[in-house]
């Protein structure tokens, strides 16, 4: 999904904290929540296309969406994930 030499320089821009792929039930979590209507951005904006992957910040508070191969790394586009 994304490169890891690039995944090695991004960071999330609020924090700096480091990104990693959320993959798995993480991903599959939060695409059940937009097929449910239950998943609002960090802007109150509700997410309503699925995600094709996701780069979780390093606290897994947040998570910035991947569409079409490119990391959205806009904080109000940021998706809860709920765990620390």
């Amino acid at each position: 999904m994304i490169d890891p030499d690039l995944l090695e320089i991004l960071c999330c821009p609020e924090t700096r904290q480091k990104l990693s792929v959320l993959a798995g039930a993480g991903l599959e979590s939060l695409n059940a929540a937009i097929a449910k209507g239950d998943l609002n951005d960090r802007s109150g904006k509700a997410v309503r296309e699925p995600i094709e992957g996701a780069l979780l910040r390093e606290d897994g508070l947040w998570a910035y969406p991947v569409r079409a191969g490119i990391p959205i790394l806009l904080v109000d586009n940021a998706l809860p994930c709920g765990r620390s």
